[in-house]
């Protein structure tokens, strides 16, 4: 049977040295569960940097192909105008008029892709169940989540490495 330990602390500068100390041990930690974003975690817990910001650039390119192309259609090609003597036969000469249309667009679709991508990815949109082990780690408590599953070393050596860390609170579960 595997087991799952959510150790608890009160402060985010224990929790980092707690990590580390364990970390140095040779013990993997799964998650970090905090109120908010405690700098210098993702390095002692090994996570990898995120590739939030390549799928931000991708939904900025889609708005701005999406920006130019429609202001194309309906400026030039569907219903061409003359607006303060502007040529409307070419999308390249009406292309300084274009620009802020273009970059708003592109920072629109950027920021609401990034933001559903973030929300789809962390399983936080309204509905899905929530992972969080503990409610206080929403408020001043921080959490590490350790498992055996990921760990070579038994059960109880586990805990004993855990209770020699300065924690405020310890919960150990079974889970299949």
């Amino acid at each position: 049977m595997n087991k799952v330990f959510h150790v608890m602390y009160d402060d985010d500068d224990i929790l980092k040295d707690a990590a580390s100390v364990l970390v140095a041990k040779g013990i993997r930690v799964k998650d970090v569960f905090s109120p908010f974003p405690v700098h210098g975690i993702d390095p002692i817990i090994g996570v990898k940097r995120t590739r939030l910001g390549i799928a931000a650039f991708m939904y900025a390119t889609t708005g701005t192909t999406l920006a130019l192309l429609g202001m194309w259609y309906f400026m030039i090609s569907d219903w061409p105008m003359n607006i303060g003597g502007k040529p409307s036969f070419s999308l390249i000469e009406n292309l300084p008029a274009f620009i802020p249309v273009t970059f708003e667009f592109s920072v629109l679709c950027g920021a609401h892709g990034m933001a559903i991508t973030y929300l789809l990815r962390n399983g936080t949109l309204p509905g899905m169940p929530a992972s969080n082990p503990d409610p206080r780690s929403t408020d001043d408590k921080f959490i590490m989540e350790i498992t055996t599953e990921q760990n070579a070393m038994p059960a109880e050596e586990l805990e004993a490495a855990i209770k020699e860390t300065p924690l405020f609170e310890l919960s150990i579960k079974d889970y299949k």
